[in-house]
């Protein structure tokens, strides 16, 4: 979806140029879809969610008027509204318009019999993998992935590939294979690198510091992690960065380092809330209780946990729901407050949190 530099200019315009702030109308704005594609990317990085939303909608809308529009660009503007669906904690939804747009492209008929665009059909199913883990409907995830490599073959971009390798890699830590989640983000890595794609290297580097935190390795987490941040920060990716940062200050606190993962992640709670990385605003929230347990102070913590327990369950990111319903209720069991630990672990009934289920890690009861 065009070169780093078009990024670049893109947020640039972002910033200064007029009819690009959150009252403006679609056609206050550019009515180029390439353009409003790139101008959707840089609101995504800034956390802009909402203009974000409305770049991509008004690309939609101009794409599918023109019968010549590429497949390709199409599915490019359908994955950054159901991203920006995400990032705003909408995970059902956002995984209801990419099964929509498979549908839809996979039904689709050329005039001339051709089959769909594989480079539009593997854009759609990689950005399904994520919203799929995060609702628990792994088998789905699975069977995306699957997907997605059958049709990398066939494809033009070799980002799209890259991409694939990198988002491929949570469903392997889910199904226990670590060491082929491993190899595929080097197999990610390695392209992003030959094609200078900085912004999708420090993603790849981020990927890279979950799997080692859920794995255990801590040491090569926090520097993946460090990483990813130094790079989003330099690139001015606000929103990532934040959530990255919620991912580091989890890996800071099971390292020992309790003071600093708690100044870390006070800070982040500024730039993080319902409709700004929720799911990250509940990790963050998750964490600040683990935090008050381990100092003393259980009325903190249950606090911090009932705020993660709204985001996400408002968010239906399964992994984590179950988490932070297990770590209400053992508190809650502890001071005594049986009813109303029964009731956080119903919440959580019917859940999995497990290795590669969850943002932060581990789940299980070793965390």
């Amino acid at each position: 979806m065009g070169t780093q530099d078009g990024q670049d200019r893109a947020r640039d315009g972002l910033e200064e140029g007029p009819g690009t702030g959150p009252e403006s109308g679609p056609q206050d704005g550019p009515q180029d879809p390439l353009e409003l594609l790139r101008l959707g990317d840089a609101a995504l990085d800034a956390g802009e969610l909402n203009q974000a939303r409305v770049h991509f909608e008004t690309a939609e809308r101009l794409l599918a008027a023109d019968p010549s529009a590429p497949d390709a660009r199409r599915a490019a503007a359908l994955r950054g509204r159901a991203v920006s669906h995400l990032l705003a904690g909408e995970v059902r939804y956002a995984s209801h318009l990419l099964e929509e747009g498979i549908t839809r492209l996979e039904r689709r008929t050329t005039p001339d019999g051709a089959p769909p665009d594989p480079d539009a059909l593997l854009m759609l199913y990689i950005a399904s993998i994520g919203p799929y883990t995060d609702l628990g409907a792994y088998a789905r995830a699975a069977h995306a992935a699957e997907q997605a490599l059958n049709l990398a073959p066939g494809a033009g971009d070799p980002a799209l590939v890259a991409q694939m390798h990198r988002s491929i890699a949570r469903t392997l830590i889910v199904a226990g294979r670590t060491g082929e989640a491993e190899a595929s983000l080097a197999k990610a890595q390695e392209l992003f690198q030959r094609l200078e794609l900085h912004t999708d290297l420090a993603h790849c580097h981020w990927m890279r510091g979950y799997v080692h935190s859920q794995d255990g390795d801590l040491e090569q987490a926090e520097r993946e992690l460090r990483t990813a941040r130094d790079m989003l920060s330099a690139g001015r990716s606000v929103l990532f960065t934040v959530q990255v940062e919620v991912e580091l200050a989890d890996v800071l606190r099971r390292r020992g380092k309790p003071a600093e993962a708690e100044e870390l992640l006070t800070r982040l709670l500024d730039e993080l809330g319902p409709w700004r990385g929720a799911v990250h605003a509940g990790g963050a929230h998750r964490l600040l209780g683990l935090l008050a347990e381990e100092r003393g102070d259980p009325e903190a913590a249950e606090e911090h946990y009932v705020s993660a327990l709204a985001l996400l369950e408002r968010a239906g990111a399964a992994g984590d729901l179950a988490d932070i319903c297990r770590l209400l209720g053992d508190l809650l069991r502890r001071s005594g407050r049986v009813e109303a630990a029964l009731d956080a672990y119903r919440t959580g009934l019917g859940h999995r949190a497990a290795i590669g289920t969850t943002t932060l890690g581990p789940a299980p009861a070793d965390s």
